[in-house]
This record gives structure tokens, sequence and C-alpha cells, in this order.
């Protein structure tokens, strides 16, 4: 990689960049950092991103929730931590969140929990019930939901 980039060099690099997989600001920024633009030349090219649809927070942050609940089985709590490590505002998360049905929401639970209770290989039942929290919590999935869960698995 060249160390001195153009604007419009850097802006050709960025579109690619921003066009085979949604992104958020912040990794656009840090991005541009990384090829050493400075703050004006971000500016200007982050402007240019937006007006030119290639970059949408919005759009990232409802791919991102969509994708991670169903690639990754990843409940709300993790998706909104993830998406508030990424600098999304609130109200974006709360749109994005509104992208998963709750039908599908509790199918993904119910499975991924099935599937993973049948998986533990304790024999102590409150190891198992420990392990199988930790793993859906670690999901981030709502505890309540978890707990009632294990106390159905259990019997």
């Amino acid at each position: 990689m060249k160390d001195v980039f153009s604007v419009k060099e850097a802006i050709q690099k960025i579109e690619f960049f921003c066009s085979y997989q949604e992104r958020c600001h912040e990794e656009v920024e840090k991005k541009l950092r990384s090829m050493k633009m400075d703050s004006d030349e971000i500016d200007e090219i982050m402007v240019h991103l937006i007006d030119s649809n290639f970059l949408n927070e919005e759009r990232f942050a409802c791919s991102f929730a969509r994708g991670k609940h169903r690639i990754k089985h990843w409940g709300n709590i993790r998706i909104i931590n993830e998406l508030k490590f990424k600098k999304i505002s609130q109200t974006l998360i709360n749109k994005a969140l509104k992208e998963i049905s709750p039908e599908e929401y509790a199918a993904t639970f119910h499975s991924l929990s099935e599937r993973h209770w049948e998986n533990i290989r304790e024999s102590d039942t409150q190891k198992k019930k420990k392990k199988f929290c930790d793993y859906m919590l670690r999901r981030g999935f709502e505890s309540n939901l978890v707990f009632e869960k294990s106390k159905e698995l259990e019997r």
C-alpha cells in the first residue's frame, strides 16, 4: 500500500471499501486515518460518501442487526452493545432492532437454547444450568428469557 493518497484516489478506494459491505462512519474514518488522510480531507470524503449514498448509518445498523441475529444468532443485548461500540445513535439502534420480528427472535432463541442444552456434556444439573446460562447470556439474550428457559429445560 502506498503512503500518500490524493483525495480523488482515497475516494475511489473508500467507495470500493463501502460498496462491498455496509460500513459505519467510525470504520470509514479509521480506514481513512490509516491512509494518512488529514481531518479536512476526511471530512470532505465523508460528505462525498454520504451524498453519494455509499455511507448510511441507518442502513448499516439495520443490516448489522439482521445479519448478527440471523447468522451468528446474537440476542438483542449483544447487538445493542456492539452497535454502541461502533458509536451508532440510540435512535438508529432502536430502528435496527425492529428489523428482527418478535417471532423470528423467539424462534432463534428457542432453537439455539434447545441445541445448546443438548450439547452440554455435564451430569451435574447445576453445572449444566450454569454453562447453559453463561452461554446464552454471552450471546446477548435477556436474562429473564435465559433463566426461564433453563428452568424449563431442566425438567
